[in-house]
C-alpha cells in the first residue's frame, strides 16, 4: 500500500519524492494507510471479517471528517476463471459461492440479506481508462467471493479435501457459466457495506492464475509482482482523469480512497 501510496504521489505531481510517507496507522496493527494528496491507500488484510471491520472504522472516519463525493476501490489479487493469468478484471457484481448477488450479515440470531451490485457507471468509466493501456487486458465480469481460501474455492491442494478434480471443475465451470471470471475473499461485503452507506464503490482485480487450469500460480515471482502492479496503473489513470490535474483546486475538493 505504501508503494500504491508513492505512486500516485508521484502521478498527482505533489511535492518531494513520496519517500517519506508515514503510515497513519503506525499506532495499531489492524490494518496500514497512507494518504497521498486526496488518495488514501489502505491494506485491509484478507477475508471477509478484516475487509468488513476496516470498512467500519474507515466510513466513520470519513463522516467525521466530513468527506464528500468519495469513490472506494478494492485493488488486489485474485484466482482467474477461465482468463488468461494478468488479465485485470472490473467487477459488475459480486456474488457467493452460490453465483447469487447477495450477501448473508448475520445480525443477532437474524441472517440479513444485503445485495452486492456495483456503481454501473463507474465500471464503465472503469472500463473507459483501460482502453488507454495496451500493456495487458481488462474486462467486465462477474466476481466470486468465498469464505475460504483452499475447499471454499475448490480447491485440491489444502489440509483437507473431500472432493474429486472432476467435481471441482464441474463446479468452476458451472461459475464461468454463471458470469464468474475472478474469485477473492471479500468483494461481497465491500459491495454490500459500500452500498448500504451511498458510497461509490468498485473492485478491480488482476488474475494470477486461471483456476480451470490448476491450483497452484506457476508464474515467477518477477512476473507476479508485475501482474500486481495492474490494477494500481488502471486506478492511477481514473484517478488522474477523474480529478483533473489541470485544475489543482478540483485536487483539494475530492476524495478517492482506495483499500487492498
Amino acid at each position: 500500500m505504501k508503494a500504491f501510496a508513492q505512486l500516485m504521489h508521484k502521478e498527482l505531481g505533489l511535492e518531494g519524492d513520496g519517500k517519506d510517507l508515514k503510515d497513519i496507522c503506525a499506532g495499531t496493527d489492524r490494518y496500514s494507510m497512507y494518504k497521498a494528496g486526496p488518495v488514501l491507500s489502505i491494506s485491509h488484510g484478507m477475508g471477509v471479517p478484516s475487509i468488513s471491520i476496516m470498512l467500519h472504522e474507515l466510513i466513520k472516519l470519513l463522516h467525521h471528517a466530513k468527506c464528500r463525493d468519495v469513490t472506494i476501490i478494492r485493488i488486489g489479487t485474485s484466482g482467474g476463471l477461465g482468463i488468461d493469468p494478468g488479465t485485470v478484471v472490473i467487477t459488475d457484481i459480486a456474488v457467493d459461492s452460490f453465483f447469487k448477488a447477495r450477501f448473508e450479515q448475520v445480525i443477532l440470531d437474524n441472517i440479513v440479506v444485503r445485495s452486492t451490485e456495483l456503481d454501473k457507471d463507474l465500471v464503465e468509466e472503469l472500463l473507459n481508462c483501460s482502453k488507454e493501456i495496451h500493456d495487458f487486458p481488462t474486462l467486465i465480469g462477474h466476481t466470486m467471493c468465498t469464505y475460504d481460501f483452499y475447499e471454499g474455492q475448490g480447491r485440491l491442494d489444502g489440509a483437507l479435501c473431500s472432493f474429486s478434480n472432476e467435481k471441482k471443475l464441474e463446479y468452476l465451470k458451472r461459475a464461468y457459466d454463471a458470469g464468474v471470471r475472478n474469485i477473492e475473499m471479500e468483494s461481497t461485503v465491500f459491495a454490500a457495506i459500500c452500498g448500504l452507506c451511498g458510497l461509490k464503490a468498485a473492485v478491480v482485480c488482476v488474475a494470477l492464475l486461471n483456476r480451470l487450469e490448476g491450483d497452484q500460480i506457476k508464474a515467477p515471482h518477477e512476473v507476479l509482482v508485475e501482474y500486481q502492479q495492474r490494477p494500481q496503473h488502471l486506478i492511477s489513470i481514473f484517478i488522474k482523469k477523474h480529478l483533473g490535474l489541470n485544475n489543482q483546486m478540483e485536487l483539494l475538493d475530492n476524495a478517492f480512497f482506495l483499500n487492498n
